[in-house]
This record gives C-alpha cells, structure tokens and sequence, in this order.
C-alpha cells in the first residue's frame, strides 16, 4: 500500500495587475513552485494587465510537500524577468478544503526574508556536565540553500544562537549543499524555557548577508529526548516580516485541490473491479444496475472526474467499448428528440471527452498539428464580421494603398476556406491512423443510433452524433486552445486566436452536417458555405469509411501496433558531450532528437536517423535537475543509469523552457517508477576537476547531497494506467454517495428498513447494488486497518531522519 498526493491546479484569470513596462501594461506568466521548486510555467499573455491563462495541471507529489505558491511574472526580453507579486497556499489550507480552494485572492509583495527554502542536517543533544548540562548542537550539511548570488549558488555559514551567545560556523563558498561538520556547545540551565535558534546566511563581501532561513528548537523537547538527530526544514524570519497592504498588486483566480490517497493492495480492489466489468459486460439495463446508478448519484461538480476514472479503470481492463456502449445506449434510451442527443453534460458526454483525450491525443496531434503550426506561422488578419474589420490592422496592398473592407472580407474567407479545405483532407487521409479502439467505439456509436433513428428523415442523426464527439468535442476545442492541447507551448495572440475561433466555427458548421439553424446564427459566415457543403460531404464519407472496417482487420491492427512499443515522449533536446568535464562551451551541447519508450531513451541525429544510441530503461537509476551554476543554465537534467559493464554513467540534458523540462523529468521517472537500484540521493552539481560543483566532495562516487524526487510528476494524457489507483477514486466517491446507494437499495427492496447488507445474493435485480454495498463495507474495513491510513504526525521542523 501506498500514501498518495496530487494536486489539481488551475490558474485561471488576473485582474488589476500593477503596469510594469514603459507602454503602461504588462506581459504576464506564472511560475508555481511547490517547496521552492519551479514545476509549472504557464504561457505568457502579452500587453494586458488582467490576463487569461485557463490552463489545468495535475501534479503528483510525495506526502510532505509543505506549500504551493504561484509568483506572477513579468516577462522582459532584454533584461531579468519582473516579479509581480505572489500567491502562497500552505498544505494545510488546502487539506482544510476538502472540495478545493477556488476564488480569487490578493497578490502580495516578495519579501526575500520569506523566500527560503531547504533543509538543514543537525545532531542535537544533551549531555552531562560538572556544573551543569551543556546543550551540544552540531551542525553538519545543508541542502537546496536559496541561490542568492549571481552564479546561481550562495556563500553559506550557519549562525547558532542561545541565551545571548552566538557562535558560527565556517563559510562554504559557491554552494547551496554545504558540509560543515562543525559541533558547538552551549551551558544549559535546567527549567530554562529559551530555545535554540539555528540560523543560515549567505556570505556577501561588500553588502549585507543574505537570510537563508532558520530553525528553532525547543529546549524543553530535546531535554526529555536527550538526543535529536535529522533533517530540519529551513523555516523565514516572520519577525522581519514587513507588513503589506493587500490589493495593490492585483488578484490572480485559482482552483487549487489537494487529494491524498491511500492505495490499497490489488486484491483489495479486486471485488470492486470484478463486479463493474460483470455490469459492464452484461450491458442489460434494469434497476439494479450499477452504471445507471452511479450516474445518477453523481453531482455534475465531479461528474468529469468520476466519468475519467471509470474510463480509466475499463481501459485497463480492455473494456472502454463496452463501457461507452452502455453508456450509449442509457443515453438513446431517455432522448426522444435527435437534435438533443449527446448535447447535455452526461455521464456519456463527459466519458467520451475523456476517452478521445486518453485514446486519440496522438491521433489528433497528426491531423490537427500541422494546420495549427501554419496558422500561427502566417499571423495573417482574419474577420468575416463586417462589425469587427480593421482595415487598419492589414496595412497596405501592393499598390500601396489601403485595403477596402470587401477586400479584406474576400481575403479572409480565402485563407479561412485554405485552412478548412487542408483540415478536412487531412482528416478524410486519416482513416488508418486512427486508433483502432477509436474506430471500432464509433463504429458502435454510429449502429446504436442507427437503430434508434432508422427513418430517412433522420438519415444524418449517427453522423451527427459521430461528429458531435469528434468534432464539437475534440477538434474544435483544440482548435480554439491549442496550448490546453498540447499542439503549441504558447497562447496565440489575439489576432491569431481570432483565426483560430473563425476555423472553429467552420469545423463545428461541418460537424453539424451544415444545418438551417447552424448557418442562421452567424449570417456573415456564408462566404465560407461552400467549402462547409464540400466538407459535409468528405466528412460523411470519412466516417462511412471510419465505421465500415471489419472487425477482423481491427484485430489484426491491433496485433501490429502491439508489437510496436510507441513512443512515451519524443523531441528535440540537446545533449552534453563532454559529460561535465570540460569547460562550459556554445559547443558543449549537441542538438540531437530524443524518444522515450517503455524499453530504451534512444537518441540520433535526425527522428528517421537508423543509427542511433540508446540507454536501456531498466538501467534508469534517476532523472534530476542540474543545478543552474552547473552549466549556467536553470533547464538542464541529468539522467543516471548504468551502462552494460554495470558502470555508473550520467548524461546531461539540455531543454529550452522548465515546462518542457519537466515534461521529460515526468516521462522518465514514470516510465522506470519500478526499476530496481533506482538512487536515493543524487548530485545536483557536476564532477568537474577533482570535485563536486555542488558540495565539494572530492569523492566522486560519494553519497549525494540532495534527495531524489522520483516520485513527483505531472500527469499527461498519455500516463500509463494505474489500475489500482483509478479504483481507490472510484471506491472514495461511491463511499461519498453510500447515503444515496442506500436510500435506493431501501427502494428496491420494496421499502424495508434494510440496515445492513445480506450475507449472500439472491437472484432479485438489487443484488448488484446489495453486492457493492458489501464491497464498500470490506473496503473501508481494509482502509482502517491499513497502517498508511492512520494519521501520521509531522512535527513541526523534523522533516526526514538520517539514513
């Protein structure tokens, strides 16, 4: 079993953000860190003081973590980035949000003497005396100090203070995991109620020391333990503190939700799993059945979350199809109307939209990707609006005059019809690439309703509800955001976001297979009408082909890309060539193409290269940051593994921006999470000359300096399942619902005042709900006796033992 911690974050909007360019606006970002460490950056919205980001994260972290903070940055192209302001959510203001904290709230002011991070090892105890006890405090290592010098390290010494007496330690210059090994002792009084303050400070020649934290130890404590040893977390100077009017920086919207999960053994899950794919196979609607039933307990707040595990969990299991079936055929049974079918925010809909996403990002990277690369590329003025030309905005023609709003209008719907047509054949071109348990659900979708509405005046109704998926769904909200897609790593401007909102719309008028009311909202789209008719017609016959595979060469496809390991995370990175040893050159790093797949990191000149290197996964031992000072950038990671003599290597990664730096980091902890020897520790710095850039051991297969952080990651779409964790959320939100399950199970049983559940099943239709009942009931026993469940105490500076 395991204790697990994910955050769920989306940064929404900001709003009276404080002018930070000469023009009178700003060009806002975010960074969050969780404990000091940079995870996040969102894209950059230029030239406005209330931005929009709406973009959605997922992290996992360990149990410990202690705060998330999100800094509002002002981005500068030719000088340091500005600080805005930032926003701090501690752990337990978010645990104390079971639901999640969302709202907006105040940006406050920077101040450096908070702005600490890191641990620091100390031994401490007391010991006998003649007179009287002394109080021994020996200060041993630090790590993850603060930077706060230009070279990206610090100067640390460490100052012990006690009673009026200070004493300190030597200065370690150039670094942020220093190791001092230095003891000092105090006379200690016994009652005496003063405490132990140890604090760190970066050395600086001609201006004041920095503050890098400090811890405070109580006397009382360690005089009944007598001796106390480990790793304190470095605490800010709330005494010095400035006291910060809020407001005046801005307000930045958030949705921050903590969930923390005890994962139980497999078996444990077992009953639960067995008896929804028994639902799930058996596909028969009645009032015991479980699919029914939790829809219908389920709030719409959470119905997305809900719909994505179940999706999950039956991906696992090989039964997605036959999930999204039932779910099918639930919805087609309660629509009477065609044109409301999969319209409304269904445990269907929002299965679907999960499933697509989960199943289908590759596939609509390759259509979609190209078309939005050009569109961004060209920035040309779009509008069809009459209202909303800017001749202006166009500048002059080749006669050196400007443009009449006709012509504008006549050059718009050109480019969008271009944009269209090459969409739409790229599509109609994609048959074959697209996934077969994509395919084969539509397949069924389309048959289903089919059957419910065979007449010929409802001849278009499964296209329709093919494309109100593909298209409504998937498509064109890609279109619209590309960067919450992953097709583009920045927002697009506003007149590129006009292009793409215009693109859309014509995608969602094809997808509505170009009906009366479709074309009546938006009178000034005619011009685009012909391509839309020519569209229809390609889309139809995309999806008459999509749906008439047989299914036999659906399994033998299936067998073919099984064979094929796919890609986990593929791209351009650049790598160190001279493994750390010599001097930081612009020819130091090699630009070479990268992908990561559930067997090797593979690497070559080009991705159709046939001559390539390759680390093997199981030889995988961490994948880390680099410290900035290593390389003089804050983007480079190390992998370490072994190579096939059992030697340890290390290679040394650049990237171009954190987000993508993470990205990797992620993909490569996820994918060897399993391996065995993986390391505990690891060095931040490189082995440069006869030492260690980041503590200056001399050692070079010494211990590291700072721990591993394998089990913090970002979740992707293309995450591999994780069976039992998919069923645990599914178990804690049937357990939120039991009330209700309960009141139904009263209902179906004739209105007994049943308090428990039977012993052993009959044959009346509740049994399946009597079933999970007993099933919850025997997982909530398991939580209780679980020892990861039992609240663990964290005190309130011990952070880690030495091991």
């Amino acid at each position: 079993m395991a204790k697990r911690s994910s955050l769920s974050i989306r940064i929404v909007e900001g709003k009276n953000l404080p002018a930070k360019d000469i023009t009178g606006s700003s060009d806002p970002y975010c960074i969050v860190k969780v404990d000091n460490e940079p995870i996040i950056r969102t894209a950059t919205v230029w030239k406005t003081l209330c931005p929009f980001w709406g973009e959605e994260y997922q992290v996992h972290l360990p149990p410990a973590f202690h705060a998330v903070a999100f800094y509002v940055m002002d981005e500068d192209a030719l000088s340091r980035d500005d600080v805005i302001g930032k926003v701090c959510l501690t752990r337990d203001t978010l645990a104390a949000h079971p639901k999640g904290f969302s709202g907006w709230t105040h940006l406050m002011e920077v101040d450096p003497d908070e702005e600490v991070q890191g641990e620091i090892h100390l031994r401490l105890e007391v010991l006998p005396g003649a007179r009287a006890r002394r109080l021994r405090c020996s200060v041993l290592e630090a790590r993850d100090l603060a930077p706060k010098d230009r070279n990206g390290a610090s100067d640390p010494f460490v100052r012990v203070r006690y009673k009026g007496r200070t004493q300190e330690t030597s200065i370690v210059k150039k670094s942020c995991y220093p190791r001092w090994n230095e003891t000092f002792e105090f006379e200690l009084e016994e009652g005496a109620a003063e405490a132990l303050c140890v604090e760190a400070w970066d050395w600086d020649l001609v201006s004041r020391n920095d503050f890098l934290g400090k811890v405070v130890i109580d006397v009382q404590r360690l005089w009944a333990a007598q001796q106390e040893e480990g790793w304190f977390r470095l605490q800010p100077d709330q005494s010095k503190s400035r006291r910060r009017e809020e407001g005046n920086l801005g307000s930045l919207q958030l949705e921050v939700r903590l969930r923390d999960e005890t994962v139980l053994p497999s078996s444990c899950y077992q009953p639960l799993v067995q008896l929804l794919c028994q639902e799930v196979k058996l596909g028969v609607q009645g009032p015991g059945q479980l699919i029914p039933l939790i829809e219908e307990t389920t709030s719409t707040e959470c119905r997305q979350d809900v719909a994505t595990n179940l999706l999950k969990l039956f991906l696992g299991q090989g039964l997605a199809k036959d999930f999204l079936d039932l779910l099918f055929q639930l919805e087609l049974s309660r629509t009477s109307e065609a044109n409301t079918l999969f319209r409304s925010n269904s445990l269907a809909s929002k299965s679907m939209e999960s499933f697509l996403k989960v199943a289908g990002m590759r596939y609509l990277h390759s259509v979609l990707g190209p078309i939005i690369n050009k569109v961004f590329e060209e920035k040309k003025y779009v509008e069809l609006d009459p209202s909303k030309v800017e001749v202006k905005d166009v500048g002059c023609s080749g006669l050196h005059r400007p443009q009449t709003e006709a012509e504008v209008l006549e050059q718009s719907a050109q480019t969008l019809r271009a944009h269209l047509g090459a969409l739409l054949s790229a599509l109609c071109r994609s048959v074959r690439a697209c996934p077969a348990v994509v395919r084969a659900t539509f397949r069924q979708l389309f048959r289903r309703v089919r059957e419910r509405f065979p007449g010929a005046q409802h001849e278009n109704v499964p296209f329709i509800a093919v494309t109100s998926f593909l298209c409504l769904r998937f498509f064109s909200p890609a279109i619209m955001s590309p960067k919450l897609f992953h097709l583009r790593e920045r927002h697009a401007d506003a007149r590129t976001s006009r292009t793409l909102l215009l693109l859309a719309k014509a995608v969602q008028n094809v997808g509505n297979m170009d009906t009366p009311a479709s074309r009546a909202k938006e009178a000034w789209m005619e011009p685009l009408q012909p391509t839309v008719r020519q569209g229809v017609a390609q889309l139809k016959d995309f999806i008459t082909k999509l749906v008439d595979i047989e299914e036999k060469d659906e399994l033998d496809l299936q067998r073919t890309l099984s064979l094929q390991a796919p890609p986990v995370k593929e791209g351009p990175l650049f790598i160190h060539r001279t493994k750390g040893k010599g001097p930081l050159m612009s020819s130091s790093f090699k630009k070479l193409y990268f992908s990561l797949t559930t067997e090797a990191l593979s690497f070559a000149k080009t991705p159709s290269s046939k001559k390539s290197a390759l680390i093997k996964l199981a030889n995988i031992r961490a994948a880390e940051k680099v410290e900035e000072k290593s390389f003089g950038s804050s983007h480079v990671m190390q992998v370490i593994y072994t190579d096939d003599a059992g030697r340890p290597q290390t290679a040394y990664l650049q990237c171009k921006c954190v987000n993508e730096l993470n990205q990797w980091l992620s993909a490569l902890r996820k994918v060897s999470i399993n391996n065995t020897g993986l390391l505990g520790s690891y060095h931040p710095g490189i082995f440069r000359g006869d030492k260690w850039s980041c503590c200056h051991q001399r050692e070079k297969t010494g211990r590291g300096c700072d721990k591993t952080r394998s089990r913090v990651t970002l979740q992707e779409w293309n995450d591999p399942l994780d069976h039992d964790l998919e069923a645990q959320l599914i178990y804690r939100h049937l357990l939120s619902v039991e009330a209700m399950l309960w009141e139904k199970h009263r209902e179906l049983s004739g209105g007994a005042e049943a308090s428990t559940v039977p012993a052993s099943p009959g044959e009346a239709p509740e049994d399946s709900l009597a079933r999970l009942l007993r099933v919850l009931r025997d997982l909530r026993e398991a939580h209780s006796s679980s020892p990861a469940s039992s609240p663990t105490l964290e005190p309130n500076c011990l952070l880690e033992l030495q091991t």
